[in-house]
Formats: structure tokens, sequence, C-alpha cells
């Protein structure tokens, strides 16, 4: 209750609340004080809670008008009357507003996805990402609020196909973890992730390397890369020329199929593939064998668009399903062979020719030492590479032969 004071049982009206100029603390009636400080001017109720005299701050003046200030001191005398404290109640009502809305693992997962689309290279990912969680998590997660899921949630998920679709179930185990630590931190829930791998699921399932091993790219044959090159040579069209040109520059065919005119600087032999387009994210510098510039010279015949490689569809590159049936139609004897294999067997070419590690992992575009290492090797490796991707192409093509027969012979 109030303390028996004159001055704060005396009602004033809004006139006389605005002739309230001088500094201090002015009884307005009711408990209701009108703090002056300087131009400063604020509301708060007195009250005592038990032994304790309190000040509750209602807002400036005049943004809080004299009827809406005495309201809040209504509703502040009517928790005091059932025993608590305005003060205390208020905190409470902000610690409510402040946490945050538990939604459910469908609700968070997408946001999630919706939050990240513009940072995914393939701009498939998000609906990869939502196919996969509705076929094997939402039948079991997409309900529940993402504080409640628990390891037999997940396991109930990634269980059941864990040895079957092995490659999918660890897929979307990762994105049950990372939709999960993305509830954590913003506050949705807390402790460790039910889904993580290391120190946790890896001790209930089999790792996935042993349950199914991983099954590389079919690589060509290092003797038959000759006679595919001479057969993709004879059909001048975007898929064969592109599937050269990956062979010739040991390049990823996503990289290829994507390759622009601007890119290529034929002058100095050099394709510089953009870091928005390669694995690593950063630029990578190509050096042009004169049979990778050959080929060059081929697709500037037929060119019709900014992209080296285009398809019928205006704007679009060839498509990977293009390059490889023109891969198969050029080698149709290698079982299985795909158009990323051809890496594997530059990396053959190179073990059996003694090529240093370094240079042929460089070649690759293989993240090889820290970042500043790799800024250094990307410039003073550019030359020692071209030599290297020479000798390939000369390979590859079928030149080294010819150069080795125009040898003149030595003396005897």
């Amino acid at each position: 209750m109030l303390a028996d004071n004159p001055k704060a049982r005396r009602m004033l009206n809004a006139a006389q609340v605005e002739r309230l100029k001088a500094p201090g603390k002015h009884p307005v009636g009711g408990g209701l004080y009108l703090q002056v400080t300087g131009t400063s001017r604020s509301w708060f109720f007195r009250y005592r809670h038990g032994d304790r005299r309190r000040d509750l701050g209602l807002g400036s003046h005049p943004l809080i008008t004299l009827s809406a200030a005495r309201q809040a001191v209504l509703e502040s005398r009517l928790h005091l009357n059932a025993g608590r404290d305005p003060i205390e109640m208020r905190r409470a009502e902000r610690l409510v507003a402040r946490k945050p809305v538990i939604g459910t693992f469908a609700e968070i997962a997408a946001i999630y996805i919706d939050q990240h689309r513009a940072g995914w290279r393939n701009p498939k990912s998000a609906a990869q990402w939502q196919a996969s969680l509705d076929a094997y998590a939402m039948p079991h997660l997409g309900t529940l609020a993402v504080d409640a899921i628990t390891t037999d949630d997940v396991m109930a998920v990634v269980g059941p196909i864990w040895t079957t679709k092995t490659e999918t179930a660890a897929r979307v185990r990762g994105r049950i973890e990372a939709i999960l630590d993305f509830a954590k931190v913003r506050g949705m829930r807390g402790g460790e992730n039910p889904a993580r791998w290391r120190g946790h699921l890896d001790h209930l399932l089999a790792a996935k390397a042993k349950v199914r091993p991983v099954k590389h790219h079919a690589a060509l044959p290092i003797a038959k890369v000759p006679a595919a090159m001479k057969a993709l040579a004879k059909s001048i069209t975007p898929a064969s020329l592109a599937v050269s040109f990956t062979a010739l520059t040991a390049c990823r065919i996503g990289e290829v199929v994507g390759a622009r005119w601007d890119e290529i600087d034929q002058k100095s032999a050099v394709w510089t593939v953009p870091p928005d387009r390669t694995k690593t994210r950063r630029e990578h510098l190509v050096p042009l064998s004169r049979q990778a510039l050959a080929v060059l010279k081929e697709a500037a015949k037929i060119r019709r668009s900014d992209l080296v490689f285009p398809s019928i569809v205006r704007g679009r590159p060839i498509s990977l399903t293009g390059t490889m049936m023109a891969l198969r139609r050029a080698v149709p004897s290698a079982e299985g062979v795909t158009v990323h294999g051809l890496r594997s067997t530059f990396r053959d070419w190179c073990g059996e020719q003694g090529v240093p590690r370094e240079l042929a992992e460089h070649a690759l575009a293989h993240v090889v030492g820290s970042a500043t290492e790799n800024a250094y090797a990307r410039s003073k490796l550019l030359e020692r590479r071209r030599g290297l991707m020479a000798r390939w192409s000369d390979f590859a093509c079928g030149d080294e032969k010819a150069k080795a027969a125009k040898k003149p012979k030595g003396r005897r």
C-alpha cells in the first residue's frame, strides 16, 4: 500500500500535468508520478510490496498519455491485490516474449532450406534436400518439436535404411544434424545433437565405408585413351568436344560444360575457372595445350552463344548425359566408364610417369596444403603444369609416337 501522503492522493488533470516543469518527482495522484529531468519527462508508479518501496517505470511523456499511465497503474494494483509484485511480473513477461517459439522439425527444416538456398552452388540442392527429408525424415520427425527429438528418433529414420541405402541414409543423417544445429543456434533446443556422427551414432551404426564401399567413377584404361580421343575427334559436336576438352585439361566435367569464352585467354593459353564453378571455391588456372586449343578452334566453328559447349536449348550448356553418351559411343568396349573417370585416368598416367604428387594434385585442382601455400603454388606451378599437360596431351592424342617417329636416328 502507499504511504499516507496528501500529495500522493491529489489527482491532477492533464492541464496541471503539462504545467509541471521543475526538475524532480511530481505526484500526480494514486501513486503515479511524473519525473522531470531537464527536457525529459517520464512516468513511474511508486508502491510498496511487503516491506519494500519500489518504482515501476511506465514510459515517457507525452508518448504515454496521462490516461494510459493511470490505466497501467490500475493493472499494477490488480497484481498487488493478488500478492504479486508488478516489477517481477513485467520481468516474467519479457522472458516469455524473448523465449523463441519451438517449431516442429518440418517447420524448421523449411526455414533452414530457404535461408541456405542462395549459398548452394547447385540450384537443385534445395529440392534434393526437401525430397530426401520428405521421403525419410518427415514421417518420423516432421510433427515433432525440434527440442523433443532424441537419438531414438534419429535412429528410426536412418537405422532401417543404413545397410540397404547407405549413401542416402548418410546424406539424410547429415541433413538432420544440420537442421538441429540450426535450431540450437536459434535457441530452440539445447544439449548435444542426437544426429551427430562422431562420438555418437558411430557407436550405433557401422561405418559407411564398411557397409558399402565407395564406388569410384570408372576410369578409362590408360592404353585406351589415344583410341578414344581419335574416335571423339571424328564427331564435331558440343558433347564430343566437351569430353575431349575434359580429357586434355583433367578438369571436372561440371567446370567444362559451364565454360564461357570470356574465361579463356587463347593468346596466353590459359583458362581461368571462376571460384563459383570450382569444387574448392577457389579460382583455378588451367594451362591449355596445343591440342586443347585445337578443340576450342573446332568449338568456335559451331559457336552459337557465350558458352563454349552449348546445348540446342539457347543459353543452356550441354547436358552431362550428353557428354556421357558421347564418351560411350567413342569407347563402346569400356563398360561403365564415366567422363569424370578421365581424371582418374590422368592421375594414373601421372603415377606411371613419375610426376611429382604435388604437381599432379594441383593439375587436378585438389587442395594441397594451406590456403597461403595454394595461393603461392597456383602461380609457381603454372608453367610446370603447362609442361605436364603438354606431355599428357601428346600421349592422349597419339602425338607422342608421331614425334618419336620423326626423330632422326642417332649414330651407331
